[in-house]
């Protein structure tokens, strides 16, 4: 692994220097990086897709663990050099590393090489949540996320039905999984120190999913869940009158599924919305 002086040595070597645009905050802290690899959950049978590997500290701790990393990269710098690194560090690991120079926003299915069975990554925060539901609906071998983002998003994504970070971005995950805080992560261990807190969030997918996973259905379910939050404050059937074509067709629909038409998209949780994504309001679907 490498520590605060081997990071800021390998980054002056490079001429990197850490940017926001590209959300970079680069793990320096053993410890975390330990702690990281431990809430995977990952072991010798696993092939983890990494997003944002960096300089690669958590790259060399998980080859420790893991049958093989792929790493994706956007940095084409940071990309080239990975594979570097690993061979001054770890020799003999290098040959079960493979790095893919890509956005993984916008990576595609054939650009990442084998069945990756967890994903385990350091997300850029204005990214996060597009990009963790981005490879859960990419890669269907994924089982497990254990991602690393800003303290206030690792809320949102772990928050129960009811509560008050309860939104858009837990219905979705809770799509593909069950999602929970894996532990607090405090500034220091970061460099350039950044603002904000950081949380672990897990994902752990559906073993036998109650709902359709394929891509027509997703973007059906989404865009219900995407209108019921577009107005917090509004009913249902008043949030939903956009998406159902009326405020009547929208009430149609929500007593077809079972869903009070006064209730609001805050007490839903992921299955009410799979049924209500799944009504027909009286058509034949």
């Amino acid at each position: 692994m490498l520590g605060p002086a081997e990071v800021r040595t390998l980054a002056a070597e490079l001429g990197v220097r850490p940017t926001k645009t590209l959300g970079q905050n680069f793990v320096h802290d053993a410890n975390t990086v330990r702690r990281i690899v431990t809430a995977a959950g990952v072991g010798p049978d696993d092939t983890v897709l990494e997003v944002g590997p960096g300089l690669g500290s958590l790259t060399l701790a998980l080859l420790d663990v893991v049958h093989d990393v792929v790493a994706v990269e956007i940095d084409p710098v940071l990309a080239q050099r990975l594979p570097q690194t690993v061979a001054e560090r770890a020799e003999s690991r290098v040959d079960r590393l493979a790095v893919v120079g890509a956005d993984a926003l916008r990576v595609r299915r054939d650009e990442i090489p084998g069945a990756p069975t967890a994903l385990v990554a350091n997300l850029p925060y204005n990214v996060a949540v597009p990009v963790l539901l981005h490879l859960l609906a990419l890669i269907p071998t994924l089982r497990t996320a254990l991602v690393m983002v800003q303290s206030e998003v690792a809320d949102r994504l772990a928050a129960p039905p009811g509560s008050k970070t309860y939104g858009v971005p837990s219905v979705k995950a809770a799509y593909f999984g069950d999602v929970r805080r894996a532990g607090a992560v405090g500034r220091s261990v970061f460099w350039p120190v950044p603002q904000v807190e950081s949380g672990l969030v897990r994902v752990d997918r559906h073993e036998n999913p109650q709902w359709p996973m394929d891509e027509t259905f997703r973007r059906t379910l989404f865009a219900v869940v995407d209108a019921a939050f577009a107005q917090r404050r509004k009913t249902l059937r008043a949030a939903l009158a956009g998406w159902a074509g009326s405020a009547a067709m929208a009430e149609t629909r929500l007593v077809e599924a079972g869903i009070d038409p006064s209730a609001r998209g805050e007490t839903l949780d992921a299955a009410a919305f799979v049924r209500l994504a799944q009504t027909t309001g009286g058509h034949e679907s």
